[in-house]
């Protein structure tokens, strides 16, 4: 009997050094929205990098880089490389303010809304800052089409990631009071 015991709490000692029983840590809403965001941006912006190359749109990430006066390298591909890290650095702004807006929306519509609305921001109110952006009626169908489908898609990401870890959180609280 007593051997028994001690072999049961020298397994328990085992169960709890293994990695599988350890609990995480988990992550806090903030550096969610923060991961999202940065995640969210960069990702998106590759895929609109990769459409540029195969000519589906006329715009590229490195026009956000024009209207700061900096070299030349801003026209190469270093510059779509820093100009996909820096959308991907505003994105994070974009996510907070998903999350402080919209977050208790389950709805995926609310994350697609979102990111149209972002496209017109950009395409419509923030097109003077950049030189380089044609006005809307200037480019071409398929640019159009290509662009708003990568913003609705962006907006969809970040929406629901942000909404479905917002409302897993607060339904955890609910069951635990």
């Amino acid at each position: 009997m007593a051997e028994d015991k001690e072999i049961k709490e020298h397994v328990d000692k085992d169960d709890k050094r293994l990695e599988q029983n350890n609990i995480e840590p988990k992550m806090s809403q903030v550096s969610k929205v923060v991961t999202t965001g940065l995640f969210g941006g960069i990702f998106w912006s590759f895929i609109a990098y990769i459409a540029f190359v195969l000519n589906f749109i006329e715009i590229s990430p490195k026009l956000i880089l024009q209207p700061i006066a900096l070299g030349s390298w801003k026209n190469h591909t270093l510059g779509e490389f820093i100009g996909i890290i820096l959308i991907g650095l505003i994105s994070i702004g974009v996510a907070f303010v998903y999350y402080a807006v919209f977050k208790r929306f389950r709805s995926m519509w609310i994350g697609i809304l979102y990111g149209a609305i972002l496209w017109g921001i950009v395409f419509f109110i923030l097109n003077p800052m950049f030189p380089d952006l044609k006005e809307i009626f200037e480019l071409s169908r398929g640019t159009i089409v290509t662009s708003v489908c990568i913003y609705i898609l962006y907006g969809l990401f970040v929406g629901y990631s942000i909404s479905f870890d917002y409302n897993e959180l607060t339904a955890a609280d609910k069951s635990i009071k």
